[in-house]
């Protein structure tokens, strides 16, 4: 298995870095997102977020304002159809859960796959956190990929997925599909997917929002987005992180999946997530 050592170097110049795995994960020490001297550091961070997949931060006394300027440092925001069209700052999509609210996202997903071009990542910030429980689980999907046989990647990656945002945020959002559809039309993006800036292929569907795979009769698309579903359950190409009051996490939503544990109900969690718009997956053969 290819391990962080293996890979291209990139330059993270002076960062202390803590990896949480070999496969995926890292804390970086001693920086405050919230300070102007962050902004010379943006491409170290970058390198890092390419190195790991999902970077981690702790104690960051930061405003929301700082967190919307921290992530419009890699790219274009996006607004979620989930935020409140009357909210300020509608870049920050609020995740809270409590006693009325049990955790949603415990499952195996990328972001907003359902979209024509899906986010390059998103940053999320811990508000309010349980004393225990909640915490959040990354997988590494290159690996993923780079686990299944010769044939099954050949088979794979001449094969497009649909990808539909009313699986999810119909009932959410309390809107019929069809309604969805006329703003959000379900998206096709290939089940193996190029990262554009690493060249590493990934694993790119996911239990959330991916409805089928085109071409394939109803069930061998079944049978083989449950294969592919599985490989982000591996626990040795994930990280598991623990959350505190302060804490941050940036991912990288063109290789990994994450899995938001809802183990802590009734207690109460709050989250905020800025999320950085991407661009059309694709395949490179």
């Amino acid at each position: 298995m290819a391990t962080i050592s293996d890979r291209a170097t990139r330059d993270t110049g002076t960062l202390d870095i803590r990896p949480l795995t070999p496969a995926i994960g890292a804390e970086i020490l001693g920086i405050d997102l919230g300070s102007p001297d962050t902004a010379a550091r943006i491409p170290e961070i970058r390198a890092a977020l390419l190195s790991h997949g999902v970077i981690f931060f702790r104690e960051q006394d930061i405003t929301t304002a700082q967190h919307i300027a921290f992530a419009r440092a890699f790219g274009e925001l996006e607004i979620h159809p989930a935020t409140p069209k009357d909210q300020p700052n509608r870049e920050v999509l609020r995740i809270e859960h409590g006693p009325k609210s049990r955790g949603q996202e415990n499952a195996w997903h990328s972001d907003v796959t359902w979209r024509e071009e899906p986010s390059l990542g998103s940053i999320l910030l811990a508000r309010e956190v349980p004393d225990c429980g909640g915490d959040t689980l990354f997988a590494n999907m290159h690996l993923a990929y780079e686990r299944l046989s010769d044939p099954m990647k050949t088979f794979c990656e001449g094969l497009t997925a649909v990808h539909d945002i009313a699986r999810v945020f119909a009932k959410r959002l309390g809107k019929r599909p069809e309604e969805l559809h006329d703003t959000y039309p379900p998206m096709r993006h290939p089940v193996i997917r190029t990262h554009p800036e690493t060249g590493e292929r990934a694993i790119y569907v996911n239990t959330a929002f991916t409805s089928h795979i085109e071409g394939l009769a109803e069930g061998e698309s079944r049978w083989l987005l449950d294969h592919l579903f599985a490989t982000a359950k591996d626990a040795e190409i994930q990280c598991r992180f623990r959350w505190q009051a302060g804490s941050v996490a940036f991912w990288d939503n063109r290789v990994c999946q994450h899995f938001a544990a809802s183990d802590y109900f009734p207690a109460r969690r709050v989250m905020e997530r800025v999320t950085i718009a991407g661009d059309k997956p694709f395949f490179t053969p």
